[in-house]
C-alpha cells in the first residue's frame, strides 16, 4: 500500500474542502497551547475546539494563569467543548502539577498528567517535540480499518498496528491527514465514497462488493 500517496491525497482533499482540523492546527508549537488544546479537543469537534481555545487563550496564556483563575470562570471560558466542567477541573489540576515546570517530553511522563491519555500524549510529542508518533482518534481508527491498513477493534490496537506498517518519517503526518479526510470525505456516516480518490484501495468502498 502506497502510504505516501494516501497521505498526499488526504491532505490535498482535506485542505481543499476546508477541513476543521487545519483551522485548529494552523497553530503554534507552544507547549502550553498544544497541550491545553489537545485536552479540550477530546470528545469535541475540531471546529468547536478552535473557537473555545481562541477564547481561552485570550485570557489564559500560561500555567500560572490557569492556576490563578477561578474554576467557575474557567468553565465558562471553555463552555462549548464536551464535558467542559470536568475539563475545567482537569486544567486546574494540570496547572498545579506543571506550574513552574517544563512539560514532559516522554510518553511515560505525559500520561501521568491529569487529562492526558495516549492520543493527547502523542499529539504533544509530535507537535511540540517533533517525535515520530501516531496520535489515534476515532477518525484515524475508522479510516485505517476501512482502508484495510489494520484490522483492529480499539484506537490503542490501531496505534500499535499502524506503528508496524507506517514507515518512519511518515507517522507524525497520519493524524492531521486522516482526521481532515475523515471530517470531509471519509465521514463516519454517509462517507463520500464516489468522490474518494483512494477508493481503488479501500476495502469499505461499496463498488468493490
Amino acid at each position: 500500500m502506497d502510504i505516501e500517496r494516501i497521505l498526499a491525497v488526504m491532505e490535498e482533499e482535506a485542505r481543499k474542502r476546508n477541513a476543521p482540523v487545519y483551522a485548529l492546527k494552523k497553530r503554534t508549537t507552544d507547549p502550553f497551547r498544544v497541550l491545553v488544546s489537545a485536552i479540550l479537543s477530546t470528545r469535541t469537534r475540531d471546529e468547536q475546539t478552535a473557537v473555545v481555545a481562541e477564547r481561552l487563550f485570550e485570557r489564559v496564556r500560561e500555567f500560572e494563569d490557569l492556576k490563578r483563575i477561578d474554576e467557575h470562570e474557567l468553565a465558562g471560558l471553555i463552555r462549548g467543548v464536551g464535558f467542559y466542567k470536568n475539563k475545567a477541573k482537569i486544567l486546574k489540576k494540570l496547572a498545579e502539577e506543571l506550574d513552574g515546570k517544563d512539560i514532559p517530553d516522554t510518553f511515560e511522563e505525559l500520561i501521568k498528567l491529569p487529562g492526558v491519555g495516549r492520543k493527547v500524549a502523542n499529539i504533544v510529542l509530535s507537535e511540540v517535540f517533533g517525535a515520530d508518533t501516531i496520535a489515534v482518534d476515532t477518525h484515524v481508527h475508522r479510516i485505517a480499518n476501512r482502508l484495510g491498513i489494520v484490522k483492529t477493534r480499539t484506537p490503542e490496537e490501531t496505534e500499535r498496528g499502524l506503528i508496524k506498517v507506517i514507515p518512519e518519517g511518515m507517522r507524525r503526518k497520519i493524524n492531521k491527514a486522516f482526521v481532515g479526510y475523515g471530517q470531509t470525505v471519509c465521514k463516519p456516516q454517509k462517507p463520500l465514497c464516489e468522490e474518494c480518490r483512494i477508493s481503488d484501495i479501500c476495502e469499505y468502498y461499496p463498488g468493490k462488493l
